[in-house]
């Protein structure tokens, strides 16, 4: 093996109408930096994307933002994210949106 590493991937997932209730709660988890991820347009036209930066900033949170993740997301896109991961030492990633989002 070329490097040694240690691998953590400590994944939680939450699904339904009211995932946005626990989010509050788990951002306390966490530090300041936030990387959110998320796909085209829907979350913005659905409301999602302001209720979560309402949270993020009461949550007093520095938002990064990945957009645009379509679907079969391309090692560009993930290359893209890692380098905002990276370049700004992020606390945590949050993935909103469907599969394709969290498989970014």
């Amino acid at each position: 093996m070329k490097y040694d590493f240690n691998f953590y991937n400590p994944t939680k997932i939450y699904f339904g109408r009211n995932s946005l209730d626990y989010l509050e709660g788990e951002l306390n988890k966490f530090g300041k930096k936030i990387l959110l991820a998320y796909g085209g347009g829907s979350i913005k036209k659905n409301g999602i994307y302001d209720k979560v930066v309402a949270i993020l900033k009461k949550c007093d949170k520095e938002i990064f933002e990945c957009p645009g993740i379509l679907p079969n997301p391309a090692l560009t896109k993930m290359l893209e994210g890692a380098k905002i991961v990276k370049d700004n030492n992020i606390d945590l990633i949050l993935a909103v949106g469907g599969g394709s989002v969290v498989d970014c």
